[in-house]
């Protein structure tokens, strides 16, 4: 299976974003990509007053990105949006899988929420607009297992754990709008460590640079390996990261490090 991470600069205008995302997923395909991720928040990345109004998953991005999928013919991890929530307050955020023919083939509401208050760096409680999923999701890509985060959600190994232990799990998918402050320290590691832990791709496509006065996101979007090895990463600006997955690599580590089948808890 070949894969892609789209990285991109999403802001405050969802027409926009929406075009920048569709450009890059015309060269994920034109790379020959089987599968493509876009990152986090993909059809809106600015101050909360100007955000369009949510939808469901067969509104207008839904129906947009499900159309890309089918005139390109390849599977789509749709980052993710806001889809209206349970009350006017809140939306929830949310990943949608589409397949080849554009049908939607999954759907993942975020469940970690990032509220996070670090006094003269940044403020930020997501949970404030944002209600938490409270499903682990894993679908079928043409045989391949593929389980479904965002963000935050990658400090939270107990879902990864659950997606590859009862979701039999092969790859994991992470769209994300990591913030710089963090990333710099944080995103390989955590992203590596996912990956060794579970013995799965990990395919992590993020927003890049600056999208409203005191947001930057890190960037580097990537894949990789069960073993832990980083095998395709982006530089700092938009564009795509082309890997090809060896899942008979991938059955190699699982049967010579047996540690997902000796665990005991």
């Amino acid at each position: 299976m070949r894969v892609a991470v789209c990285q991109l600069n999403a802001r405050d205008d969802r027409k926009a974003n929406l075009a920048a995302a569709e450009t890059l997923l015309k060269r994920a395909a034109a790379g020959g990509a089987d599968l493509a991720v876009l990152p986090e928040y993909v059809d809106y990345l600015g101050p909360g007053a100007g955000m369009p109004e949510p939808e469901p998953v067969d509104g207008e991005v839904g129906q947009f990105f499900a159309a890309t999928a089918r005139r390109l013919g390849m599977w789509l991890v749709a980052g993710s949006f806001h889809e209206a929530g349970p009350d006017p307050e809140h939306t929830f955020n949310t990943s949608l899988v589409f397949d080849r023919t554009g049908t939607l083939a999954a759907s993942y509401r975020k469940i970690h929420l990032y509220d996070v208050e670090i006094p003269g760096r940044v403020s930020y409680r997501e949970s404030a607009t944002v209600a938490p999923g409270d499903q682990p999701v894993t679908v079928s890509v043409e045989g391949v297992r593929v389980g479904l985060s965002i963000c935050y959600d990658l400090r939270f190994p107990e879902l990864y754990r659950r997606l590859a232990a009862e979701g039999g799990a092969q790859v994991l998918v992470v769209p994300a709008a990591f913030m710089a402050h963090t990333g710099r320290d944080h995103w390989e590691v955590l992203l590596r460590a996912r990956a060794i832990e579970n013995q799965c791709y990990v395919l992590a496509a993020g927003q890049i640079g600056d999208h409203e006065p005191g947001r930057t996101c890190y960037g580097r979007s990537m894949v990789v390996d069960p073993w832990g090895t980083v095998v395709a990463q982006m530089p700092d600006g938009p564009g795509v990261a082309h890997a090809d997955l060896d899942l008979d690599r991938l059955a190699t580590i699982r049967a010579e490090l047996p540690s997902l089948a000796n665990r005991r808890l």
